[in-house]
Formats: structure tokens, sequence, C-alpha cells
């Protein structure tokens, strides 16, 4: 038996479970997994993160849509930025960003900052009551998913999964904001794969996803996924997002003080 990929199947279902309620599939938490437990290799991991968001995917869309959460043209406006913004941050990933030392760098970024806001928005919005006019204009809201599907394609999680936490914070509700984000998450992963699959046959170095781990992940965020989708209206939000912002910012922190001493 595969260890790693039995590894990778629990990984892949504790994590989706935890996140799925707020509309983040888990490859942003995944991702430093793979680099770190299973050593996947540079750039290989972001395609093999994408692989898991589109098997895992389906799962918590589908307990959404029987509970009739996954309706209205948030998620059509999410995929229209996010869809070409994917494919320019494949291109980037693969010809301008191939070093582990760059890469953590931007795993620190983006998961540090994000984890402080999450936890910081969990306090201010408990003390202020968010109001229609908080919520992004059609224009704006596709250029920041262009926006964060380029960083999305970059990273490997297919930019639903930073839309979430920024469209909540602006004052949506979170029963409306996750399947959204989980939609534009898995229509994005899909193209990001397919654009990874084709940089590997022109592009030096490991470039197509590890297939075996992806699929093992993905198995497991499948079923987790689910069952975070259920168990969306029995969990307590404000404590969800402090997790989430926590194990964010901490993440972020440790990947952070790793390239720095690379650099040093």
């Amino acid at each position: 038996m595969d260890w790693t990929l039995v590894g990778g199947l629990v990984a892949g279902l504790l994590i989706a479970t935890v996140t799925a309620p707020v509309g983040v599939s888990g490859a942003v938490f995944l991702l430093p997994v793979q680099l770190s437990v299973f050593g996947v290799p540079n750039p290989t991991v972001t395609p093999t993160n994408l692989l898991f968001n589109v098997v895992a995917g389906p799962g918590a869309l589908w307990r959404y849509r029987l509970d009739g959460a996954l309706r209205g043209d948030l998620a059509r406006r999410l995929v229209l930025g996010t869809l070409p913004g994917v494919v320019l941050g494949a291109v980037i990933r693969v010809f301008a960003l191939p070093g582990p030392t760059v890469f953590r760098l931007l795993i620190a970024c983006l998961l540090l900052p994000l984890g402080l806001w999450l936890c910081l928005r969990t306090f201010t919005r408990a003390r202020r009551t968010p109001s229609p006019r908080d919520e992004l204009p059609p224009r704006r809201l596709t250029g920041l998913a262009l926006v964060v599907g380029v960083i999305g394609g970059v990273y490997g999680i297919g930019g639903g999964s930073l839309l979430g936490p920024i469209l909540v914070g602006r004052g949506m509700p979170v029963a409306r904001v996750a399947p959204a984000a989980l939609a534009a998450t898995f229509a994005t992963s899909l193209v990001g794969a397919a654009a990874y699959a084709l940089l590997s046959l022109v592009a030096p170095g490991d470039v197509a996803p590890d297939w075996w781990l992806g699929l093992a992940c993905g198995t497991g965020g499948l079923i987790g996924g689910y069952l975070g989708a259920r168990l969306q209206p029995r969990l307590p939000e404000p404590a969800l997002r402090l997790l989430l912002g926590a194990l964010a910012a901490s993440l972020g922190a440790l990947y952070a003080a790793r390239a720095l001493t690379d650099l040093s």
C-alpha cells in the first residue's frame, strides 16, 4: 500500500470538511502539505493542487445544489473574471516563478495577510451591520475576479478561495458566497489544470501534475466537501472564520520564515 496516497486522501478529507462551509476548497491549505509532507516538486505542486480542486469540487457543489444554495448570477460573474486570469497565472507560474524561494515568498504574501484579514473582519463584522452598499458593482466584481484568477493560477487554488473571504468581508452572507466561490474554483481549476497539461509539452522541468497524489487528495476532498457543505447551517460562523484565519496566518508566517532563511 502506498501510504503517500492514503495520507493524501486523509489530508484532503480533513481539510475540505473544515473549509467547504465558508466557500474555500481547501487547496490553499493543502498546498503547503504537498510541499512539506509529500515532497511534491515545483512547479508540479501547482497543477496537482488544481487537480485536487477538480476532483473535490463536485462534492460540496452537489450538496449546496440539493439545499438550493447554488443559485443566482454571482457564480457566473466570478467565473467570467477568473477563467482568463487562471490561464495567465499558469503561464506566469511556469515561465517566471519556477524557483522554490520565490514560491515560498508568494505563499507567505498570500496566506499571512489573508489570515490576519479574516480574523480582523470576524471581529469588526460583529460590531457593524453590513448593507447592500458594501457589495461590489458587477464590473468591479469581475475585475477583482480577474486579478484573483491570476493569483489563483500561480498558486494553484483556482481563485474562489480568495474571492470567498473578500466578498464575505464586504458584506455578502456566507450562504450566498460559499457556493458561488466553490463553483468559480471548480471551473477555473478545470481550465488551469488543462493549461498546465499543455504547458508541460513545451516547458522544461516538472510541469505536469502528480496525477495519483492529486486524485487521492481530491477523492478525500470530494467526501469532505460534501460533509462540510452539509454541516454549514450547524457551524458557528465566527469561530470557523477565526480558525481559518489563524491557520492561514500561521502557514504564511512559516513559509515567510523559510523563504527568508533561504535568502540569508
